[in-house]
Order: C-alpha cells, then structure tokens, then sequence
C-alpha cells in the first residue's frame, strides 16, 4: 500500500474533517487575496481619478487662458486704436524748450535738426511708434487777417527694425492744406476752394471736424513748405510720437531710452486721460491674467484635497486589512490544526494498526502532512479564485466613484504586477499554512507507540 493510497483513503475516511480544513484554507487565502486587490484598485483607482482631475483642471484653465489671451489681445487692439485715433502722444522737443509756451500759446520756437527722426529710426528703439518730425508754430494769416497754428508735417519716418504700420496722421501733399474745425466756419471754407496763405497758393485738400482743441484753430501744409515759409530749412520744432503699449513706467522707460540717443532734448507724454483710459485696460487685463493665477492655484488646492482624501481612503483600508489578514490567517491556522488534532485524536487505533503493520513513524508523518498540504493546494486555489471575484465586488462597495466601479480586474491586474505576484504565491502560503498548523498533531500521530495504542494505554 503506497502512501498516496493511504493519504487519499484517509480523507475519505474523513470526508467532513477534510473539507472544514479546506475551507478555513480558502478563507485565509481569500482574504489574503481580496484585501490586496482592495489596497491595489485603490491606488489604481487614486491614480486614474487624479489623472481625470488633472486633466479636466487643465483643459479648463487651459480653455480659459485661450479666453484670456484673446481678451488681452482685444484689450490691445482697442488701446492701439484708442490710441491711435487720439493721435501723437509723446513729444520729443529740444532740452532749451519751454512747455508752457506749447501750453499757452500752442506753439513752439526753438529747434533741433530734422534728422534726429532718422537717428531715432536707425536706433532700433522700441518704446515709441509712429515718429513724425514736424513744425508748430503760432502765425499770422495776413490774407486772412486771423492768427492760426501752422502745422508742417511730413510722411512718417518708418522704423524698418519694426512691422510696418499704417500712419497715424496722413502726410499732406505740397500745395495742399487741411484746415480746422474753426478757420473753415469761419471763412466758410470747401474742399479743392483755392486759398492763399503767407503769400502762397494751396488746395483745401480736408476740412476736419470739430475736435474742441487746438486741432480747431490749426492748418496743415507739407513740411518743407512750412520750413521754407518759416526760415527753418532742416530744422523741426518737435518729433511727434505715439508711445508703445508697455507694462510699468512707461514715460520713464521712454524717456531713459529716448535720452541716450538724442541728448540734449526732452519728452512730454499727452493726452492723460486718454492714458488714464489706456491703462485702466491694462490693469483689467492685469486683473483677468491675477484671476486666472489664482484659479489655477484653487485648481491645484482642489487636486491636493482630492489626494488627500484618496489617500485617507487608501489609508484607512490598508488599516482594515492589517487588522484583519493577521485575525483571519490566526483563526484559519487554529482551526486546520484544531481539525488535525481532533483527526489524530479519534484515530489512534487505527494509527496502532497502521504501525503495528510496519508503517514507520516518517510514514505517518508524511501521511497527515500529505493530508494537510493537498487540503492547502485544494483550499489555496480555491481561495484565490474566490477572492477575485469577492476584491473586486468589495472595491466596488467601498468606493463608490464612477473610475472604481469601470475598473476591470483586468486593469487593476496589468496596472499592479505586485498583485499578479500575490495571485501566484498565494497558493503556496496555503500549503504553508495547512502543513505547518496540521505539524503539532501530525508529529503526535508518528510518535505514538503501537503497543501501547493497541493495549488501550
């Protein structure tokens, strides 16, 4: 009779003992099963859901950056034309200058070189657009008998390190005039009416609305007219400019960059309302960009605190499992051994038999341990199986989101290698626990003597 005979007919011998081992097996192996596939879906879980977070707070912030960037792009488009259709808004004058005149009488009597406009526009500087070398002066229109402001402006000096732009103020042809608001009502002026003004012959090319300034009270005629006019070849009184759309300080920044190349001159910034209005849309451009800082930093706070509870979830079933894994395996352990020794207790004239027939006490051995091991591959098995399935509905019940629930083991398998190990060794810590707990009961079943057995001692 081969051992394996006598394992297999001793658990047919005891069919129900056999069976409650294999379930206390099971048990364990379950257990040791299902919490690793709660403790690993949860990380997964965490891992996925932060994902979706992140991405869906970035797609947001992302989405509102495109709102903010093209909001700020309106912003400076609309200052541009503001800007723009205000006019000229800083005034290079020479250093000897003084201002109140300009503000006083609208004019201007000291002069510096036409060509510092081309020394600006060779510079490469960047503050300023727009440069329009000009003369202004207060004169009389003797044909007229009236004073006016007299305007000589010519094209734009472009910048070439610079995109070209479209002129603010449109150069006037030589022979031609446009006239304010308030010389044309006065004298009744019309657009292509001939007129004579210091003793020259020009066309009234335009006739301007009115603007409630000295625009009003101004006439404009090509540059080197009025120079000649004037006696001031090569000479302007002013370099007319319009300012950048620049953060901070930006008459400072002008003036600081304007001073190294064109010494002895100053600048004067104008139009301080409408700079007043330029630079409240600065600052709610400043204010929407700060408002989306701090979106993105709630963004954050709100993925942190998402962590965090995912991690006190985490936590708090990692604690669950220490407590129980240790108490099931203790309880599983106690009663295969329990049943081994209850086993080995009603089996003793039977074991007195079996040695008396010669079966030597490394046989007996091996028979019950044999026993126990195949009820640990038996239950092993078993249990992992069982604790698939039971991980996986015990993920679903204690986290309820929708990345917990659309989880496939699968997933969570190939997502964890940790836990495709766990599945795999599993079975042999199941033998280990049968055959280790039967050890006591097997080792009490070998070492009995078969005389005093069947003496009844």
């Amino acid at each position: 009779m081969t051992l394996s005979h006598l394992i297999f007919r001793e658990i047919a011998h005891r069919k129900l003992n056999f069976l409650l081992s294999v379930l206390a097996v099971a048990v364990a192996a379950l257990t040791i099963v299902a919490a690793d596939i709660v403790v690993r879906r949860d990380a997964e879980v965490t891992r996925r859901v932060m994902a979706q977070k992140q991405s869906e707070t970035e797609a947001a912030i992302e989405e509102k950056i495109e709102l903010v960037a093209a909001a700020g792009a309106d912003l400076e488009d609309a200052i541009r034309k503001q800007m723009k259709g205000l006019g000229f808004n800083v005034l290079i004058l020479p250093e000897s200058q003084d201002v109140a005149e300009l503000h006083l009488q609208g004019s201007l009597t000291q002069t510096m070189p036409e060509s510092y406009a081309q020394q600006l526009a060779d510079s490469k500087i960047m503050t300023i657009n727009h440069l329009l070398p000009t003369v202004l002066k207060q004169v009389r229109w003797p044909e007229q008998e009236m004073d006016v402001v007299l305007y000589g402006t010519r094209g734009e000096v472009p910048l070439m390190h610079r995109d070209l732009k479209k002129p603010v103020l449109d150069a006037v042809a030589p022979g031609q005039m446009v006239v304010g608001h308030a010389i044309h009502q006065k004298l009744g002026l019309k657009v292509g009416q001939q007129v004579e003004f210091m003793g020259r012959e020009f066309t009234v090319s335009v006739l301007h609305p009115e603007r409630g300034s000295g625009d009003d009270v101004t006439v404009w005629i090509d540059l080197g007219q009025a120079q000649e006019m004037l006696g001031l070849q090569n000479l302007v009184h002013a370099i007319l400019a319009l300012e950048c759309e620049c953060a901070g300080d930006r008459i400072a920044q002008i003036r600081a960059e304007i001073s190294g190349i064109l010494p002895g001159t100053q600048v004067i910034e104008r139009y301080s309302q409408a700079l007043a209005r330029a630079e409240a849309r600065t600052k709610a451009k400043e204010v929407a960009e700060e408002s989306l800082a701090a979106e993105r930093l709630a963004g954050e706070a709100t993925l942190l605190r998402e962590l965090e509870s995912r991690t006190r979830l985490q936590r708090g079933h990692q604690q669950l499992s220490r407590i129980i894994l240790p108490l099931v395996l203790l309880l599983a352990a106690a009663a295969v051994g329990l049943l081994a020794y209850v086993n080995v207790r009603y089996r003793r004239e039977e074991i007195g038999i079996l040695r008396a027939l010669g079966l030597r006490t490394r046989q007996v051995l091996v028979v019950f341990l044999g026993k126990a091991a195949l009820s640990g591959v038996i239950g092993g098995v078993a249990g992992v199986l069982l604790g698939i399935g039971s991980g996986a509905l015990i993920g679903r019940l204690l986290d309820r989101s929708e990345v917990a629930i659309n989880l496939g083991l699968t997933e969570a398998i190939v997502s964890s290698p940790g836990l495709f190990v766990t599945l795999m060794v599993t079975p042999l810590l199941a033998v280990a626990l049968a055959t280790l707990s039967s050890w006591i009961a097997a080792a009490m079943a070998a070492s009995q003597d078969a005389a005093m057995i069947l003496q009844g001692e």
